[in-house]
């Protein structure tokens, strides 16, 4: 046990190396930029104070969205997803797969989910003993079933999902604008330090910042455009690689809505904030808008709303009834 304990511990500190070596870079292209550069390479003044300006704002919107990205928590399903204390108990006495099956059908029904598993049957976390929302995959890594999900990533230590999607990709972006601005404003003095200007500590700084800047931009521009597709057709990493399942069966483009509504299930409406790392995403991570509305209506694992928002009590009551219905069933 204290072992386990121990690999753990381990493992959560080694997972922050791949953020520090970001953070390493990222503040050694701040001072290699304004110090080398800007304040002892640059000898015209307007120049100098135009390049600080805007090479602060895209520092300063680059660890913005970063900051958001690390530490935003994943979204978990709520409480009307996790089994009742009755409904537990009936689970776990139930030893028949098939009967199990059945009990997870009829708690489903109280709930808006429309997607299945690979074999047809409802998506249930034995680990987080939730029933999964749509789109809501376990991740083995933060140990936390997480709604949306679409991976973990090792650079931000962070599930990217419901909650911080949107900060991600504009991390990404912002990112790529960062190198951008840093190789184009440094492009000129590249070539210079290969000529005019004297050796010394800027020629190194200056001359690896252009490298680095590109090398990222290359590498980060090959995942934004993947997941700017990913946006377009409305699906997550994970879904792009296993398509949901649905009654009808598994379908790529079954949460794909139109490029307009799924920009806005990510960015919101208010398109003034899309640039802005606040969060404002669309619903709350649980359930989502269909392609065919009308195959969604028919499905009966997904009752209306007012359903699912009924009181407590009122569920409590409905799945007694249920329960007895059940039991009578079993033992006829």
């Amino acid at each position: 046990m204290a072992l386990s304990r121990g690999l753990r511990c381990c493992q959560r500190v080694f997972s922050w190396i791949p953020v520090l070596i970001i953070t390493a870079v990222v503040l050694w292209s701040y001072y290699a930029y304004v110090f080398e550069l800007c304040l002892f390479t640059i000898t015209n003044t307007l120049e100098k104070v135009a390049y600080l300006l805007m090479f602060h704002i895209c520092f300063v919107m680059f660890f913005w969205t970063y900051w958001k990205s690390i530490f935003t928590p994943p979204a978990t399903p709520c409480k009307k997803f996790q089994l009742s204390y009755s409904d537990k108990q009936r689970y776990d006495l139930e030893e028949r797969p098939d009967a199990q099956k059945q009990i997870l059908v009829e708690i489903s029904k109280k709930l808006p989910i429309s997607t299945r598993a690979q074999s047809g049957a409802i998506r249930f976390c034995d680990r987080c003993q939730v029933l999964k929302p749509d789109r809501c995959h376990h991740c083995s890594v933060c140990e936390t079933c997480v709604l949306k999900m679409d991976h973990h990533c090792p650079w931000v230590n962070n599930c990217v999902g419901f909650s911080n999607y949107k900060f991600f990709l504009l991390f990404l972006s912002y990112s790529m604008l960062y190198c951008v601005f840093i190789a184009a404003s440094v492009f000129q003095y590249f070539f210079k330090f290969w000529g005019d200007l004297p050796n010394g500590p800027a020629k190194f700084h200056v001359l690896f910042l252009m490298f680095v800047a590109l090398m990222f931009f290359i590498s980060l521009m090959f995942l934004f455009g993947y997941h700017c597709w990913l946006v377009a057709k409305n699906r997550s990493t994970l879904e792009a690689f296993s398509a949901p399942v649905f009654i009808s069966g598994a379908d790529r483009n079954g949460f794909n809505v139109g490029i307009r509504k799924n920009l806005e299930q990510v960015f919101g409406e208010n398109r003034r904030l899309w640039l802005i790392p606040v969060f404002t995403s669309q619903g709350n991570g649980h359930h989502f808008p269909l392609k065919n509305h009308s195959s969604a209506s028919q499905n009966p694992l997904l009752p209306n709303e007012d359903m699912w928002d009924e009181s407590d009590d009122g569920s409590e009551e409905g799945s007694l009834e249920e329960n007895l219905a059940l039991e009578r069933n079993l033992t006829k």
